[in-house]
């Protein structure tokens, strides 16, 4: 796959539509999987999974880098690799201010991936 940023295709993606039945009521369409395989295979990093969640909870909706990278054992660099790749997963946004990025989750493609997951209660 390229390293470029993933260009998310699904039409509805930022509607509050899902773009497909969850996995658990009917297989997901090979377009659909190709499109949101991305962000599920970003997300399988504990790092990434963690910034995300930092991320996505941040209070006014955004985060600086300067608030993430003390969070880690990790230099400046890794942690601006794994904003990487969840950029390029098309999982947040980023603006730069100055000398540093804020990044915001794109509630689109996080509804998406839950709507995917969710899975019916059963009578019982």
């Amino acid at each position: 796959m390229s390293k470029q940023a993933v260009a998310l295709t699904l039409t509805d993606l930022n509607a509050d539509t899902p773009c497909c039945p969850p996995i658990a009521q009917r297989r997901i369409p090979a377009e659909s999987a190709a499109v949101l395989a991305p962000a599920f295979k970003a997300l399988g990093d504990p790092v990434r999974l963690q910034l995300m969640s930092m991320i996505a909870s941040a209070p006014d909706g955004e985060i600086c880098v300067c608030d993430l990278t003390p969070a880690f054992e990790l230099s400046g660099p890794t942690i601006s690799h794994h904003l990487k790749t969840l950029r390029e997963a098309g999982l947040v946004d980023s603006d730069r201010r100055g000398t540093w990025v804020y990044y915001r989750a794109r509630p689109g493609i996080m509804r998406q991936l839950a709507a995917l997951l969710t899975v019916e209660a059963s009578a019982g």
